[in-house]
């Protein structure tokens, strides 16, 4: 649903507020059961949108009027946020950019399409809340607004975060790594030509005893030549 403006000349301001305080209660009686009229009218935007903080995104949207536009149509495009009457965070003919959306706030629209894109950038958690759009527009009938009334409400997520070791780092783990590997699993080659020296020196060390009373014992029992 759209709230639709006119404004007398001279009391557009007067105007704009008492028809925005009034736009709950329009809103309400619209939504009130039985209700069958449906506007020609309007701007239209998404419920709902989802971004990851410090990534982008972007809000389409689009408007319709019954009004004939003058030769010098004027139109232009307002952003509010946080409520319906919130302040204004972007004007299209002024330039105008709030303080927190500097340098991430760009409108992708052109006279006369009646269709659009806002898009943010470098999302922030403060970013989260509702969106409306506005349309301000010269006619043969004076000047005339719209404004969307539910906004899109846009959610920011945290995106899930990856810590990399520095590639120095996991190489030098790597190779203290093999160092460690290269200490503990000696040659093979290496380490048997050891345990078969140890073997034969034991049995050299066993032996060599045995060997000395034998030819001791067998001297002795030699008769005497």
């Amino acid at each position: 649903m759209a709230l639709l403006v006119s404004f007398p000349r001279g009391n557009q301001a007067i105007t704009w507020i008492l028809l925005l305080l009034m736009s709950a209660a329009w809103l309400q009686a619209g939504n009130s059961a039985g209700s069958k009229n449906k506007s020609t009218f309007g701007v239209n935007q998404p419920t709902n949108l989802s971004g990851v903080q410090g990534s982008s995104i972007e809000i389409p949207f689009s408007f319709s009027f019954p009004w004939e536009m003058a030769q010098n149509p004027q139109m232009r495009i307002l952003w509010k946020w946080q409520h319906l009457l919130g302040e204004f965070i972007y004007n299209s003919s002024s330039g105008y950019t709030h303080e927190h959306f500097k340098n991430r706030l760009f409108l992708k629209w052109t006279q006369p399409q009646t269709s659009g894109v806002l898009r943010i950038l470098d999302l922030k958690e403060k970013d989260q809340t509702v969106y409306f759009c506005q349309v301000q527009l010269n006619t043969t009938e004076g000047m005339k607004g719209l404004q969307s009334i539910a906004g899109t409400q846009l959610t920011i997520t945290h995106g899930i975060s990856t810590t990399m070791q520095s590639p120095s780092i996991i190489t030098s783990a790597v190779t203290t790594a093999g160092l460690e590997d290269t200490e503990d699993q000696r040659n093979p080659s290496l380490v048997n030509l050891g345990a078969t020296v140890g073997v034969v020196l034991a049995t050299a060390v066993l032996i060599t005893p045995v060997c000395v009373l034998m030819i001791f014992l067998w001297r002795k029992k030699r008769p005497a030549d």
